[in-house]
């Protein structure tokens, strides 16, 4: 790919400002100062370094980030605050959105990419990718709940594959909640159809990926490689 092209990818840098800074010969390919922006490079072997430091092309980025309450999983809302606006400023040349929907009031995992096909995949009906969440209800989950859970609801519009319902308190009131869909609302839909309500809602898994504890509420970071192959192992 072209020089400029390449760090445009790799860098926050516009590539107006990249042209510049290349034909100031502040770019270097394998040692060797380059000045045309045309200049062709193999972003698999090629070395390139802006001022001495050496660019890691990236095309795709993937961050585990922690939602926390009071933000939609969108790109762009009129009324409220987009998950996005979380995304630090190394990242914000990637344009990444969110893999999936968390309800406004709800917290935990969720994938940020700008990786399309791998969004498509994880999201896509075929995949059943397992979605695990912690629940608090309102009232005691009982054996029957879990029963129902595991045979499917009919919500009316969907019947629910049947999930995994796994009590985690005394009070038979918080449990860990496997679903294989991603339905608008459907864990609380799921709750409200057994005469239940949800208190609180945390997502702590998606597929092989599992949320990192140590993230603090709207902190994010990069996968490493064993949760990305973790994540689309199967898939």
């Amino acid at each position: 790919m072209r020089l400029d092209k390449f760090l445009s990818d790799a860098s926050p840098m516009g590539r107006k400002e990249i042209k510049q800074h290349i034909k100031k010969g502040m770019v270097s390919v394998n040692g060797n100062v380059i000045k045309d922006p045309g200049t062709y490079v193999d972003e698999t072997k090629d070395e390139v370094a802006f001022c001495g430091e050496v660019i890691s092309y990236k095309k795709f980025v993937y961050l585990m980030l922690n939602k926390p309450e009071g933000y939609v999983s969108a790109t762009y809302d009129k009324h409220y605050k987009v998950v996005t606006d979380l995304v630090d400023e190394e990242y914000a040349h990637f344009e990444v959105f969110p893999v999936g929907r968390l309800d406004i009031d709800t917290h935990g995992l969720l994938l940020l990419t700008n990786d399309g096909d791998l969004a498509h995949k994880l999201l896509s009906p075929k995949s059943h990718v397992p979605k695990t969440y912690y629940v608090k209800s309102e009232k005691e989950v009982t054996d029957e709940d879990i029963k129902v859970f595991e045979e499917g609801i009919d919500l009316g519009d969907f019947k629910t594959i049947g999930g995994k319902c796994e009590i985690v308190s005394d009070d038979k009131k918080e449990c860990y909640l496997t679903i294989f869909e991603g339905k608008f609302h459907q864990v609380k839909r799921m709750f409200e159809a057994v005469g239940n309500k949800v208190t609180y809602l945390k997502r702590i898994s998606m597929g092989g990926l599992t949320l990192d504890e140590s993230l603090g509420e709207g902190d994010l970071r990069e996968l490493t490689d064993d949760e990305f192959e973790k994540l689309t192992k199967g898939i």
